[in-house]
């Protein structure tokens, strides 16, 4: 039998990536990669551990997601991302031609919403999907790294 989960599941999966990498001294952005109601790629930034300004959480699971499916193009597939991603990543997502995007946070620092004529015409978006959670981890982190 197969489980149909919702936004809130594969966002919730999301999250506990990011709670990975803050337990890493990371950003706290996670991701997941799901087709067919699966999750087949999981990341969070790596940046610092890595000492790599493109290990973002949505590039690793991009290329994770892209070695499980033995293709560079993730049709059909959805990235659930606790951050709206940035010019980077709307980059990597557009040549991807990922199905969608579910992001929870607002990037209210960088605002790309105005790059999203960069993301590829048949990706859907939708924002906003455990927001308050993400917002509050996005919010401590900063309050604690100023402090």
């Amino acid at each position: 039998m197969l489980l149909n989960y919702d936004s809130n599941y594969f966002m919730q999966k999301a999250i506990e990536e990011a709670k990975s990498g803050l337990n890493k001294g990371e950003v706290p952005v996670g991701a997941v990669i799901v087709i067919d109601n699966k999750i087949i790629a999981r990341a969070h930034n790596l940046t610092e551990t890595l000492c790599d300004v493109t290990a973002h959480a949505e590039i690793l699971a991009i290329t994770a997601a892209s070695s499980f499916l033995g293709s560079k193009f993730l049709h059909e597939c959805t990235l659930y991302v606790t951050l709206e991603p940035c010019a980077m990543c709307y980059g990597a997502l557009y040549w991807s031609q990922i199905s969608r995007v579910v992001y929870s946070a607002v990037d209210k620092k960088n605002n790309p919403n105005n790059l999203r004529s960069k993301i590829h015409p048949k990706t859907k978006i939708e924002s906003g999907v455990l927001a308050n959670q993400t917002e509050i981890m996005l919010n401590e982190f900063f309050k604690n790294k100023r402090s």
